[in-house]
This record gives C-alpha cells, structure tokens and sequence, in this order.
C-alpha cells in the first residue's frame, strides 16, 4: 500500500486500496459467515482486552488467529499504561464493568521505536510526554546490566528495555482501583506477552 495524502476528503489510492479490501472482506469472510457477523452487529462480548503498540506489524487478530468479537482492543505508542488517562481508563473500566472479560494483556514487542526513543533526545513534544510513563523501564534495566558496547549487547539492552517496559505497564494497570478490585475478586486475570517480529511468536512475560 502506497500514496500520499492530498487533502481532507480528497481522493487517495491508499483510500482506495482499503475500499477494494473491504470489498474482498465482506465477499470472502463476511457473506460466508453471515450467522456470526449478524450476531455480532447484536452485541459483542469479547474475552479479552488488548493493550497494545499501535506499531502495524503487530496486528492482534492477525498474530492470534482471533475470531472477530474476541478481542476489545486499544493500542498506543509503545503499549504504555498510564497512570492517568482518561481515554485507557475509560477503555479499561468498560472492558470489565460492561463487556465482563475475563483476561487484560499487555502487549509488547520486538523492535520497538518507543524504546528506541527513550534514548534520544526527541524534539517531538506530545511522544516525549507520552514516553515519560516508560523511561523507568530503561532505567531498571541500566542499574542491572553493564553499559553496552557490542552491537550484540546494545540488541540486548533494547530487547530487555522492551521486557521490562510490558512488566511496568501492568504494575501501571494494577494502580487502577477497579482493576486491583477485579483481580482480587478473581473476576479478571491481569497478563503481559512479547510479540517477536522476527519469528512470529507470542510470549507470556508476566
């Protein structure tokens, strides 16, 4: 998919390109299975909440094979939690008050540009405000290792950076009142997985 945004409302091939996919959507999936998609337009109930990176590689339903109506989703820049934000509260709240899931996760992965930016002096404001709720993941991570020095060690450092980010986002999700409630009451179970790029895998972290 390829373009170039020409104005608000104009026309845009990549505009087109997700027009034409819907139409392969609903000819290939949606029309197949009209049983499911109906039900669907009812009500949903999904299992799961997912919160995760906004980066395209990491598509949630994609990587899980999920069918449609599993998961709630909300993705962000580098999968933070932030201690307060009204539109990941209000998400999170829903998701266990009204749509009753049983499993929120926190979802990050490999070559993450929201770790790469915690160690750049970034004259983008609003991302360097943002990225504030995942800087003490970098620093837990420098108080126990040495100074990389090899391109192999400085791989490293990210990847644990990346492990260490998800582990603070849900200490960060368990600081919401209603979540601790839920998960005390054994009405929710509160997770952590690492999506690798290269291989395709999802793993459990927390």
């Amino acid at each position: 998919m390829s373009g170039s945004g020409s104005g608000t409302g104009a026309k845009s091939p990549l505009i087109d390109q997700l027009l034409q996919g819907n139409r392969e959507f609903t000819e290939n999936d949606f029309n197949k299975d009209p049983e499911r998609y109906q039900m669907l337009a009812q009500a949903q109930s999904p299992g799961v909440l997912w919160i995760g990176c906004s980066d395209s590689r990491a598509d949630p339903e994609r990587i899980t094979s999920a069918p449609p109506g599993e998961l709630f989703v909300t993705r962000n820049v580098g999968n933070i939690v932030p201690a307060h934000d009204w539109s990941l509260s209000a998400v999170v709240e829903y998701s266990i008050s009204h749509l009753k899931v049983q499993e929120i996760v926190v979802v990050g992965h490999s070559d993450c540009g929201a770790v790469k930016a915690l160690d750049k002096d970034l004259q983008d404001p609003y991302i360097a405000l943002w990225l504030n709720d995942a800087r003490e993941a970098k620093a837990r991570v420098d108080a126990r290792i040495s100074p990389p020095k090899t391109s192999e060690e400085i791989k490293e450092r990210t990847h644990q950076i990346e492990l260490e980010n998800i582990r603070l986002q849900v200490e960060h999700l368990m600081t919401y009142p209603f979540v601790r409630q839920a998960v005390d009451e054994g009405r929710i179970g509160v997770h952590g997985l690492y999506y690798d790029l290269k291989t395709g895998s999802l793993s459990q972290v927390v």
